[in-house]
């Protein structure tokens, strides 16, 4: 038979459990404490720092290969740690990043009203299939540097141009001592120096400079 009174005791009493169909209100009693809900559990901890491009897309086409097309270069560092590691996206010809990787995997590249565009597409393919190296406006390591990664649109940030055989980055309202500088951090990632080349270089990167490279086959 279900109870259809109080269940609960008046102020200065507690209940006290006599047996399992019965319990009492008595004076001075303590009420049983309440089971304490369950404490919410923190999220996982990110094994990504914050300002870190995180690798987001799905090849935008099967890639040039490894003989360089009419009208793009090879983009590489010439300097150590990174020397002869060439520019490229991660994934590989995806929407992501851009990274310094192994030579067998090099992006090609050209610089086109002041966009740097990667070819995805095959060999022969047409219309080309491009990515564009789009610049972050938000400020990154040592609030000195800009993130680039691939984008199906454009850039809409600053001008590319090579200078010589150097890639460069400017924008009018940034002074920049070199604008041939990169760092080339952990994870290879790629951002734009904004500060002095070799100078305060952040810890986990490398000061690079990167050039286009027109033979044949990419190289190490």
């Amino acid at each position: 038979m279900a109870w259809t009174g109080e269940t609960k005791c008046e102020s200065g009493t507690g209940c006290v459990i006599i047996n399992d169909y019965y319990s009492q209100c008595q004076p001075g009693a303590a009420n049983p404490d309440p089971e304490p809900e369950p404490e919410p559990q923190p999220p996982a901890a990110s094994t990504v720092l914050p300002g870190t491009p995180i690798a987001t897309g799905s090849p935008a086409g099967k890639g040039p290969g490894t003989e360089l097309q009419s009208g793009y270069y090879w983009i590489r560092a010439v300097a150590a740690p990174n020397f002869h590691k060439y520019m490229q996206s991660k994934p590989l010809y995806a929407t992501g990043p851009a990274v310094l990787g192994d030579y067998t995997t090099a992006g090609q590249f050209q610089v086109v009203d002041s966009q740097l565009v990667q070819l995805v597409s095959g060999p022969g393919e047409k219309p080309e299939k491009l990515l564009y190296g789009v610049v972050s406006e938000q400020r990154y390591i040592n609030n000195n540097s800009l993130s680039v990664t691939w984008s199906e649109t454009k850039n809409t940030y600053g001008k590319f141009a090579f200078n010589g055989d150097g890639l460069t980055w400017s924008h009018p309202s940034i002074q920049r001592p070199n604008a041939a500088a990169w760092y080339v951090c952990t994870g290879q990632l790629m951002y734009i120096n904004l500060g002095n080349y070799l100078y305060q270089t952040p810890s986990g990167c490398a000061d690079q400079t990167i050039h286009y490279y027109n033979d044949k086959r990419a190289n190490n």
